[in-house]
């Protein structure tokens, strides 16, 4: 995929992981870092069960881009968010 693909997976898999996650996005920038490291980690986890990755932008990469991205969130919130609580 092209650069700009990916931005833009990201873009919006980062946008909806964030919304699903904690309810707000964790701003454009983040979200988009975050959507692109989502659709790795998703491809990543989706080959190692025997399903295909990230294939272009469709809407299937965006799902495996979304489920990346939540368990990367979520691994985000419980290493860095966790100390601003206390």
């Amino acid at each position: 995929m092209s650069f700009i693909a990916w931005i833009v997976l990201g873009l919006i898999a980062g946008f909806i992981a964030s919304k699903i996650v904690n309810k707000s996005g964790e701003g454009m920038i983040l979200d988009i870092i975050l959507g692109i490291v989502g659709a790795v980690v998703g491809g990543f986890l989706f080959e190692k069960f025997g399903m295909a990755g990230v294939t272009g932008v469709n809407l299937y990469s965006i799902l495996v881009a979304v489920v990346g991205a939540i368990v990367f969130l979520v691994i985000y919130h419980a290493l860095f968010r966790r100390g601003a609580r206390v």
